[in-house]
């Protein structure tokens, strides 16, 4: 264990969402993966929550992008820029932080080595002394305060925003896990998809977004609500609002779902017959922003035929777990570009 007064940081880097979380402090940031860019300077005109709200909304010379893609970096430098902002966001509040601190950035599973490098070699650009990485679910079970480190099975599905990871973990390491590159944003694109064929009617992603949190369902709703939405109607091309009803919502996720429900599944087949009987016992646990859509706990469980738990801080058990993880930072040293906790 390192120093009390190492102020260490650990990054839950998502595609939707950053949050930093400070040694001895807990979660002290947390803004959308988002930077508005100036195309005619290279500029940064925004980053985080401000750049949010440019989404959809910008003139022709700035762009509000993502630089995050399916939970790997799909822009280095806008994504080191991102880094260097939130680290400053964080360091702000206090004066005695080392001006480069170590910093712990979780990663999904199922990442290569060459974009685990980029990782690294990001938060390094951005100010870091060193970078290490963390994988996703690993750092989720820490977070949601399951037995990681004793020989028994735990299982956490971690949906996010770019990528959903599967994994059961004995040990202090990951036994088994399956990454898949469906999560929110594939959500978010599905409901677009379906308002488009339906509705001949074009919406934004925050319209979309605001449409699952509001009245999305991985199953049926016992009674249908309904939610207002105005879009633009691609045959006239004017403004027009039309009503939405929660059954729809759910017809447009359910490729989607059942992406994550078959990850799922494959997970617990390869998982040894001793572990499954400890997950039959613990439960499966939810975490992350996808882990709130309503239902999607009951549907796992009729599926899988396993007791489902939603985590008490879905959004922020990745964060928490990655900076509980700085008290065992020496565990987590890269060595040949992959993570040493990893028993796949």
């Amino acid at each position: 264990m390192l120093g009390g007064f190492t102020k260490d940081l650990g990054i839950d880097l998502g595609t939707a969402n950053t949050l930093v979380y400070v040694r001895g402090k807990g979660i002290v940031v947390r803004e959308p993966s988002v930077v508005a860019l100036r195309t005619d300077t290279k500029t940064i005109e925004a980053v985080g929550e401000s750049a949010k709200k440019m989404i959809g909304r910008t003139p022709g010379n700035i762009r509000a992008i993502r630089p995050m893609k399916d939970g790997v970096i799909a822009d280095f430098d806008t994504t080191a820029t991102m880094i260097k902002y939130f680290l400053r966001q964080a360091q702000k509040q206090r004066s005695i932080f080392p001006r480069h601190p170590n910093v712990m950035v979780c990663v999904p599973s199922g990442i290569t080595a060459v974009e685990q490098r980029a990782v690294e070699d990001a938060t390094k650009q951005a100010g870091a002394r060193e970078a290490y990485t963390i994988e996703e679910p690993f750092a989720a079970a820490i977070g949601a305060d399951l037995p990681v480190w004793e020989p028994t099975g735990s299982m956490v599905v971690d949906i996010g925003g770019g990528t959903t990871e599967v994994a059961v973990i004995s040990l202090g390491g990951i036994v088994t896990s399956r990454s898949v590159r469906v999560a929110g944003d594939e959500m978010d694109d599905s409901i677009i998809s379906y308002i488009k064929r339906q509705y001949n009617l074009m919406i934004g992603e925050r319209t979309s977004e605001q449409l699952k949190m509001e009245v999305g369902s991985a199953m049926p709703l016992e009674t249908v609500e309904t939610m207002e939405i105005r879009g633009r109607d691609l045959v006239t091309g004017l403004p027009k609002t039309i009503t939405i009803t929660s059954d729809e919502i759910s017809e447009a996720l359910a490729d989607t779902i059942n992406a994550i429900v078959d990850a799922v599944k494959v997970t617990l087949e390869k998982c040894p017959p001793e572990l499954a009987a400890d997950i039959m016992d613990r439960g499966i646990v939810l975490t992350g922003g996808g882990a709130l859509l309503r239902n999607l706990d009951k549907l796992l469980a009729e599926e899988t035929g396993m007791p489902v738990i939603v985590a008490e801080n879905p959004l922020d058990c990745v964060a928490i777990g990655t900076g509980r993880a700085l008290d065992n930072i020496h565990l987590f040293k890269s060595r040949n570009g992959s993570s040493v906790r990893s028993k796949r």
